[in-house]
């Protein structure tokens, strides 16, 4: 079997020195994919970009915590704080939107944001590539129903179904072990319960996903070790290049080396120990056809 792997570059729009960071992984190096926070700080600075790079495949990178509302905050107020935004801590914010929904008005909620963050993508003129989620909420069990609901009305064609390996994450970076066996343990459960909904529904998925237990951290060593062990089928890498620490997600994303990310996307030598491989790099957009 034939290895394929999709590199995609989360945040767009989130700040200039995302948008930088992810255009020049992709022009210089492995990178095909982003994922577009419409909200974002710099989204129309994104899109811009995006638009005079038509080779990228650009998603929408669905946000529910830690950022601002596509909807007017008076019609989501279960969703946001009292500035209007949503709430940074990304266990309690999923918690209340679980609560909320058995309650019913949490579901009408978060439709209205979700089709309001979708329009808003669709408003770009972009064509869309993927959908998945800051933080990954949109596997949380409330909010992927409403994608599934939506998707033949929007084009929804594929996501990401975040699961990785989580032995090989531990050996390679042993550190915060237990954040990573907790994390692990979510998302294959939610991993689990997804796919069966996602393939009845036609949407693409990749077999695996890898960036997500060394987020902030996808260094070359990473990405070579990646390469000479990657499986047969369709893998996702998600990162997070940067060119500096970009202020406005510096609260929450300390210690992210988003240069580092771009040097490992660059880097000659990951692009000769893929080719060496025999890995096809892909996009969703190609997958789903």
């Amino acid at each position: 079997m034939s290895r394929r792997l999709i590199v995609s570059g989360d945040d767009f729009g989130a700040a200039p020195e995302v948008n930088a960071g992810i255009v020049r992984a992709h022009r210089d190096g492995i990178l095909g994919a982003a994922s577009l926070m419409v909200t974002g700080d710099a989204a129309a600075e994104a899109v811009a970009l995006a638009r005079a790079t038509p080779a990228l495949a650009v998603g929408l990178h669905l946000v529910l915590v830690q950022g601002r509302p596509a909807a007017p905050p008076a019609e989501i107020p279960g969703l946001v704080g009292a500035g209007g935004a949503f709430r940074d801590a990304p266990i309690a914010s999923g918690l209340r939107y679980a609560w909320a929904a058995v309650a019913g008005r949490g579901r009408r909620e978060l439709r209205r944001e979700i089709e309001a963050q979708l329009a808003a993508f669709r408003a770009s003129g972009l064509a869309l590539s993927h959908v998945d989620g800051h933080l990954n909420m949109h596997l949380h069990p409330m909010v992927l129903p409403v994608l599934l609901e939506l998707a033949p009305q929007w084009g929804i064609r594929a996501m990401r179904l975040s699961r990785e390996p989580l032995g090989a994450a531990l050996r390679h970076d042993p550190r915060h072990a237990a954040r990573k066996v907790f994390e692990g343990a979510v998302f294959r459960t939610l991993a689990a319960l997804a796919a069966p909904k996602l393939r009845a529904a036609g949407i693409v998925a990749a077999d695996r996903v890898y960036g997500m237990h060394q987020t902030g951290h996808v260094d070359e060593r990473y990405v070579l070790a990646l390469a000479a062990a990657l499986p047969p089928g369709v893998s996702e890498l998600y990162c997070h290049p940067s060119e500096g620490v970009a202020p406005a997600m510096a609260r929450w994303q300390p210690g992210y080396d988003g240069p580092g990310e771009v040097a490992a996307l660059t880097s000659p030598r990951v692009r000769a120990a893929l080719d060496a491989a025999g890995v096809e790099l892909t996009t969703y957009a190609r997958l789903a056809g």
